[in-house]
């Protein structure tokens, strides 16, 4: 998603991104946006705000990021107008490590995250949650274990650094979010537009799409190429959505004393 030199990979690298995907279920591409250019962004590509689904993120984490360190990220979403939802997630892996018992689940989900000039490859275990359910757990009503199916809590206790448990964890967040989800006639597939807003009043505006391991560098592409038609400019150096969270409410706790 970005033709500037520095971005491209590397022969050893292309030859361990297209042997993780050759093991992954989907590959999603995902560019951030400079902050200058949010507003020319959001014209060229039409986005209308009133079309925009609201969502409320928030992490599991100790105030030093221990779970973070080790690879794991906890979460919970509250989604305008659909089930909320909990995560556990693993990063990176290798697909064909993982244990048949939980490739057969089908509640895994492995994944290669593409931004221009890395990957990663994760494995996340989902679980759909009641809409009243992640209000009552980060308001202190239920403890964070109830967020996490019996699954999600025997991957995160095989991950995650000994002696922390879920309910030991701090709440990071929320950090709102804006998500638009488009079809452009031009470029014929679904793209998908976020904008992160952070308490500090930073904010990050990622582009991504989803597409099967066969199609990485057709769907990269074409989505490059759509971009540069609309004059996107996509910066040199990419944001994180979730370590800019993370490192928000750490400080935070850490400064508070938490």
């Amino acid at each position: 998603m970005s033709n500037d030199a520095p971005h491209r990979l590397i022969d050893h690298d292309l030859v361990e991104l297209l042997t993780l995907v050759q093991g992954a279920d989907s590959i999603e591409l995902k560019a951030t946006v400079p902050d200058v250019s949010h507003r020319a962004t959001i014209r060229a590509l039409d986005v209308d705000a009133l079309d925009a689904q609201i969502r409320q993120v928030f992490f599991f984490d100790t105030p030093d990021l221990a779970l973070n360190r080790a690879g794991v990220v906890a979460r919970a979403r509250r989604i305008q107008g659909r089930d909320h939802d909990s995560v556990v997630k693993l990063r990176p892996v290798v697909p064909d490590q993982l244990s048949p018992e939980l490739r057969s689940s089908p509640n895994l989900s492995v994944e290669v995250d593409v931004i221009p000039g890395a990957y990663v490859c994760s494995a996340s275990f989902k679980r759909t949650l009641r809409p009243d359910v992640v209000g009552e757990a980060v308001h202190g009503r239920l403890p964070l274990r109830k967020l996490f199916s019996k699954e999600q809590r025997a991957f995160y206790a095989a991950h995650a650094p000994e002696g922390i448990a879920l309910d030991d964890l701090s709440i990071l967040g929320p950090i709102f979010v804006l998500k638009v989800k488009l079809v452009p006639k031009s470029l014929g597939r679904k793209l998908v537009v976020e904008l992160w807003l952070y308490p500090d009043g930073s904010r990050i505006l990622e582009l991504s799409t989803k597409c099967a391991p066969g199609e990485g560098m057709q769907v990269g592409l074409q989505i490059r190429d759509y971009l540069d038609r609309k004059g996107v400019q996509l910066g040199a150096e990419q944001q994180t959505k979730t370590k800019s969270a993370l490192e928000f409410y750490s400080a935070e706790l850490r400064a508070a004393g938490g």
